[in-house]
């Protein structure tokens, strides 16, 4: 009993692990910054402007620290930590192709938001609980009028992890009906991280 007590106050599950990550300061994690940040950002520039792309939707913005290497016409921002949003906000209050807003899985309404591309950025594996990373896949999907572009790894968790904030999962497996995987593009910093690209078009 004791052990589980000392279990949640270290962990109280994915969303107030995170609002209390930013509220107390913290970031969004390595991957947004240097090396790695660079990579995805150009990988997504390029897609933005080779298909047209004229609106993102990002599902767990985080810190904003990816976003601000990022070239995006139109882009809105979804994080599910109050902190985050309140941070992006400050950061780009004076980008009024910006937008940003609090994401509460419990009562999404998919339909007031849609863009032509969705994007979610090592997200996937932070999302430790069934229910809430279920319900994530399907508005991801739901976000977009034809493209979706995954950065994550896409392997089951084998036994128990080292972080409890980290649970790889296969997602492919949960992507919605009328979708297809067009492209899959190995990570070349796998040093860095474990998530490759992963594009997906509607049907």
């Amino acid at each position: 009993m004791f052990l589980t007590f000392l279990k949640h106050l270290f962990y109280p599950g994915s969303r107030r692990y995170w609002e209390r990550r930013y509220s107390d300061g913290g970031d969004s994690g390595a991957g947004s910054g240097g090396v790695l940040a660079a990579y995805k950002a150009n990988f997504l520039n390029t897609f933005v402007q080779e298909h047209s792309i004229d609106s993102v939707m990002e599902l767990g913005c985080g810190d904003g620290r990816q976003l601000n290497l990022a070239e995006y016409p139109k882009y809105i921002g979804l994080d599910i930590a109050a902190s985050a949003v309140e941070r992006c906000e400050a950061l780009f209050s004076e980008d009024r192709t910006k937008q940003f807003e609090v994401y509460d899985p419990d009562c999404f309404v998919s339909a007031s938001f849609q863009a032509d591309l969705a994007i979610s950025l090592e997200v996937i594996f932070h999302l430790t609980e069934e229910r809430l990373y279920l319900l994530y896949m399907q508005h991801l999907f739901a976000l977009s009028s034809r493209w979706v572009i995954i950065f994550s790894s896409d392997e089951e968790e084998k036994g128990k992890g080292m972080f409890p904030h980290f649970r790889q999962r296969r997602f492919s497996a949960d992507v919605p009906e009328g979708w297809v995987l067009r492209q899959r593009v190995e990570n070349p910093h796998r040093d860095r991280s474990v998530s490759d690209f992963f594009v997906f078009e509607k049907g």
